[in-house]
């Protein structure tokens, strides 16, 4: 069979159905049933009213009030934790305050120990330091007065021995000296 043929068949039946109701009427319309239907409709709607006075609106005040209950005491107990969250973190803060507070005093305190006790260390080296210098300046006072008297020791051979070649006489003692004395004082 063909589609065309499947639907020109459901047309025709579809036809014949809406033929015989409209030949029979409607009962709802028809003045003759309206007794028993309104007899039904009271007793219908008695029962629902009573079902509904009874038991199911009962029912769902005490769950929409169960539910308003709950909510509210859900409300004052997240009030009470926000109060006691806002307590703890002020609490906290205090306690971080108080702690920096202390850090930076023990800190102060280690600051001035370490201060103190670098002074002090730099008080002994300088003391050593001092020592030490004062007897390197002591060493080398000592060698300039030794390199000058060997300098004027070499100075009087060196004299000596240039007037013994030059006169072939050898000078005095006290002649050299007074002529290097001369010779350095001017």
């Amino acid at each position: 069979m063909s589609v065309l043929a499947i639907v020109s068949a459901a047309a025709a039946a579809a036809e014949e159905v809406h033929g015989a109701a409209e030949s029979a009427g409607l009962p709802q319309l028809d003045p003759a049933w309206w007794p028993s239907q309104i007899f039904w409709l009271v007793i219908t709607f008695g029962a629902l009213y009573f079902f509904m006075s009874s038991k199911a609106l009962p029912a769902i005040g005490g769950a929409i009030e169960e539910r308003r209950d709950r909510i509210a005491d859900d409300l004052d107990q997240a009030s009470d934790f926000k109060r006691n969250a806002e307590e703890a973190e002020a609490a906290y803060n205090q306690a971080l305050a108080d702690a920096r507070a202390k850090a930076g005093a023990i800190a102060a305190d280690k600051r001035a120990e370490v201060e103190a006790e670098i002074a002090k260390m730099q008080a002994q080296t300088d003391a050593v330091l001092e020592k030490d210098l004062a007897a390197a300046e002591a060493r080398i006072a000592e060698m300039k007065a030794e390199a000058s008297s060997k300098v004027r020791e070499a100075a009087a051979d060196a004299a000596r021995a240039v007037v013994e070649t030059l006169i072939d006489e050898a000078p005095t003692k006290d002649a050299v000296d007074r002529a290097i004395t001369t010779v350095a004082n001017s």
